[in-house]
């Protein structure tokens, strides 16, 4: 599997802060593979509706394709990135892994912070920006999660979910090449979120290069060492692995987006002195 076979919340793996450096040279590479590879299954015969609703609640009419490019992402898996985070768990503590995950999520601050705006959730993105103003200042440059002690909370925000808020459905299931499951939606998403992320247009030079490709090698191997135990687990009990991986991709991508749009606090914060309410 690549480095995320599902998105997991702010807590376990910094999804946000997918680095355009480390795929803006595959976006071709994404494309040509879907024209080449454009094998679709065949719908069941309206003469079996049971299997022709499962086909339908499925939406991955693209499986064969996509069962192709897992297989293809499950080797690279297993022989590059896989082992790259074994070493990495056995060589740093855990303490500076958790460091190292804290600064790549708040170096993805306004790619979550210009979503939030877009998504019309302004405490959401006050949020945000609080907790960047702390975690950079009182948390070392973000290696100390301190605004969540204080009660800022990372959340997730990125475009796909932004064109979810925005009622645009998902589309069929995808698996795309390096970046894993994934769906339409949330494949242009991800190419906005790449604009939208300053590390794609800010500088150029040796030295910005070398910090955009450290921040992608720091990105998959916390990304894919956080996920270790769960895709092992999964590998060893699922009957279908990609199956499981699909199921949870979309399970997740639902539940991220409920929760952006049950998300509707009050623009100011309930310790602060409220206006009186007026009786009617």
């Amino acid at each position: 599997m690549p480095a995320l076979p599902f998105r997991l919340t702010p807590s376990g793996a910094p999804t946000r802060v997918r680095s355009a450096a480390a795929v803006a040279p595959w976006a071709g590479a994404v494309l040509a593979a879907l024209l080449l590879l454009a094998g679709c299954a065949t719908p069941p015969p309206a003469s079996d509706p049971d299997a022709l609703a499962e086909f339908k609640e499925t939406n991955d009419p693209l499986e064969p394709t996509n069962r192709v490019l897992y297989a293809i992402n499950s080797g690279l898996d297993t022989v590059i990135l896989k082992p790259a985070a074994q070493a990495y768990r056995f060589a740093v503590p855990e303490p500076v892994r958790n460091g190292v995950h804290n600064i790549l999520v708040n170096l993805a601050t306004p790619v979550t912070l210009g979503n939030d705006v877009l998504q019309a959730k302004p405490r959401r993105a006050g949020d945000t920006l609080m907790r960047f103003a702390i975690n950079t200042t009182a948390g070392v440059v973000g290696f100390f999660d301190v605004a969540d002690k204080l009660g800022y909370p990372a959340h997730d925000s990125d475009f796909g979910m932004t064109l979810a808020m925005w009622g645009l459905p998902e589309g069929p299931f995808l698996f795309l090449p390096i970046l894993g499951p994934s769906d339409p939606r949330d494949a242009a998403g991800f190419a906005v979120n790449m604009a939208m992320d300053p590390f794609t247009w800010v500088g150029q030079g040796t030295a910005v290069s070398a910090l955009n490709w450290s921040k992608t090698a720091l990105f998959a191997l916390d990304s894919r060492e956080r996920v270790l135990d769960a895709i092992d687990q999964i590998q060893k009990t699922a009957l279908d692995p990609y199956a499981t991986f699909r199921s949870l991709y979309r399970q997740h991508r639902e539940s991220q987006i409920a929760d952006a749009k049950a998300d509707n606090r009050a623009t100011i914060p309930v310790w602060f002195p409220q206006p009186a309410q007026k009786d009617r």
